[in-house]
C-alpha cells in the first residue's frame, strides 16, 4: 500500500507513526525540529489522512505497510517513533524485523492488551452521525460533534480529519467503517516469542494511564534494552501537551539535538 507522507530534512532516516484517528500533520512541528539533524518521514497510516483505505486493519497489516514504505524509500535502518496505535505498529515491526531498526521510541503505549475505551467508540459514532447533507461550514460540524464530544481539545483533534470534498460539501478522510469494524484489533496486545534487543525509549505522560508500572515486566521481556521516561504534566497526547520536554528526551536518546518548538523565539 502506497502511503501518503510528509518529508523534511536530511540525514539518518526517522519515521514517525501517528495514533488512532491521527494524521501526519499532528507531528509536523516536532518532525520539523528533528529534521534539523535527520531525514524525517511522517506517513499517514492506512485508513487515515490521505492514505488508501482498506477493510483490513490490524497491526500485522500496518507493520507490512511500514515494511513496504521503508523498502520503497530505500531507508537504511531508520529510527522509528510511534505514538499510541503507532507505537504498537512500531513495536510489532521491530519484533518482526529487528535487523532493520536502528532505535525505537514508543510514546505513551504499552505492548499489553487494553480494554476497549468508550472514548474511541464515542468519537467514531459522533463522526459517523454527522449529516453532511445538512452541513455548509466547519462550525456546524463542531456543533454536531459537541453533543457527543464536549471536550473542545478532543473535538479539534477529530476535526483535523475533516476536509472539503467538493466546493460545497465536507467529508471525513478517515475510513470510519473499517475503523469501527476493526476497533477491537486496535486494543490487542503485541505478542511475540522474539525480542528486539536494540535501544528503546518508552515515554509516558504523567497524567496518562496508558503505561503503568505493572507493564514494565512485559516491556522488559520484549525490549530488554529499554528505558522509561515520564513527562509529569503530559496526558496521553504527550506531543501536544509537552513538545519541548519530548524534544529534549528525543535529543538525549538519539544523540543529536532536537530543537524544542518555540526555542528559536526564546
Amino acid at each position: 500500500m502506497k502511503l501518503f507522507y510528509r518529508h523534511y530534512g536530511e540525514g539518518h532516516p526517522v519515521i514517525i507513526l501517528h495514533g488512532i484517528f491521527g494524521i501526519s500533520d499532528n507531528w509536523v512541528t516536532i518532525g520539523k525540529k528533528l529534521a534539523e539533524k535527520f531525514s524525517v518521514y511522517i506517513p499517514d497510516q492506512r485508513n487515515h489522512g490521505q492514505s488508501p483505505h482498506s477493510a483490513t486493519f490490524n497491526y500485522f497489516a500496518l507493520s507490512d505497510d511500514l515494511l513496504e514504505f521503508i523498502k520503497e524509500h530505500n531507508l537504511e535502518k531508520p529510527v522509528i517513533i510511534g505514538h499510541s496505535m503507532g507505537g504498537k505498529v512500531a513495536m510489532t515491526f521491530a519484533l518482526e524485523h529487528p535487523e532493520m531498526v536502528e532505535k525505537l521510541v514508543v510514546v505513551d503505549i504499552s505492548p499489553r492488551k487494553y480494554p476497549g475505551r468508550n472514548v474511541h467508540f464515542e468519537m467514531i459514532n459522533a463522526m459517523m452521525d454527522v449529516d453532511f447533507d445538512k452541513i455548509v461550514s466547519r462550525e456546524e460540524v463542531s456543533i454536531q460533534l459537541a453533543a457527543s464530544i464536549p471536550n473542545e481539545r478532543i473535538r479539534l483533534f477529530v476535526m483535523k480529519n475533516l476536509y472539503r470534498k467538493t466546493r460545497n460539501t465536507f467529508d471525513w478522510r478517515l475510513n470510519l467503517e473499517a475503523l469501527s469494524a476493526n476497533m477491537d484489533y486496535v486494543f490487542e496486545g503485541v505478542e511475540s516469542s522474539d525480542t528486539y534487543n536494540g535501544p528503546v525509549l518508552f515515554v509516558r505522560g504523567g497524567k496518562s494511564d496508558y503505561i503503568a508500572d505493572a507493564d514494565i515486566p512485559l516491556i522488559s521481556k520484549l525490549f530488554p534494552a529499554f528505558r522509561l521516561q515520564t513527562i509529569p504534566n503530559a496526558s496521553h497526547w504527550v506531543h501536544a501537551d509537552s513538545p519541548s520536554e519530548l524534544c529534549a528526551l528525543f535529543s538525549l536518546f538519539l544523540g543529536k539535538e532536537c530543537v524544542p518548538p518555540g526555542a528559536e523565539q526564546a
